[in-house]
């Protein structure tokens, strides 16, 4: 167990015990490419969903929204590879970055939860190497809508630009009698079959309904986050924001998590 904790941690326990301030290895490499991958790649989603939404209002062309939607496509394989990845990491990255570290479950969790806010409320804030209790929380609802996004994402992928991995179905569906799918585009309306586009598009309503209701949900939850971060980095110190640089946290005294 000692030698673990050298291994992870950097420190002793009895140096964890003390009050000097201690460095302690946190994230790992794999671990922080995901979080500033993600981070780029959301931000980047978000800026360019929010050009699709006011596109009338910004008198975009046709031409001009197709590949502004190309673009977020893109940025959505990105987001999707990324969180694929850092799901197989769950299983395979150190303590912190595994599933029982950044999900808000286990024995004691509840109890931790309350401790955790008990004591943040009270002023004297407990301190965690990975999430703390609500951070785990946080982490769950991240998820969840990445989730979601990427897979309404990928179906209107294909419905809007035929993209993969639904494009060609997309295509096959709507094309119209003696026409190639393959040279359909989105600009293309008279090669397609006006009854199948029509049902194509009541196919597509629920899931551009949900993209759009979870696009403002998971902005409003990055708000959220950087907000939790700043007051969090001045409650309770340990270099958050640096850790995700550095992997490393800077703590006094012992962590709840050691």
């Amino acid at each position: 167990m000692n030698a673990e904790r050298e291994d992870l941690a950097g420190v002793s326990a009895a140096g964890a015990a003390g009050g000097a301030l201690v460095a302690y290895r946190v994230w790992d490499g794999p671990t922080r490419w995901f979080h500033w991958i993600n981070a780029v790649s959301v931000l980047g989603l978000i800026l360019v969903g929010l050009l699709i939404l006011f596109a009338g209002a910004l008198g975009m062309s046709p031409a001009g929204r197709v590949t502004v939607k190309a673009i977020h496509v893109w940025l959505g394989y990105v987001m999707t590879l990324n969180l694929l990845w850092r799901f197989v990491w769950a299983s395979l990255g150190n303590r912190y970055a595994r599933w029982r570290a950044i999900l808000p479950m286990g024995p004691g969790y509840l109890r931790a939860l309350e401790a955790y806010v008990s004591a943040f409320l009270a002023g004297h804030p407990r301190h965690y190497l990975g999430h703390n209790p609500v951070g785990r929380l946080a982490v769950l609802a991240i998820l969840v809508l990445l989730v979601i996004q990427a897979v309404t994402g990928l179906v209107l992928a294909g419905t809007d630009i035929f993209y993969p991995p639904f494009g060609h179905w997309i295509a096959q569906w709507i094309a119209a009698p003696n026409v190639d799918p393959a040279t359909l585009t989105p600009l293309s309306s008279d090669l397609f079959d006006p009854g199948a586009y029509a049902a194509m598009r009541a196919f597509r309503g629920p899931f551009i309904e949900v993209h759009e209701f979870v696009f403002y949900a998971l902005a409003a939850l990055v708000v959220l986050h950087l907000a939790a971060v700043v007051v969090t980095e001045l409650r309770e110190g340990g270099t958050i924001v640096s850790a995700m640089f550095t992997g490393r946290k800077i703590l006094l005294g012992r962590p709840e998590d050691l």
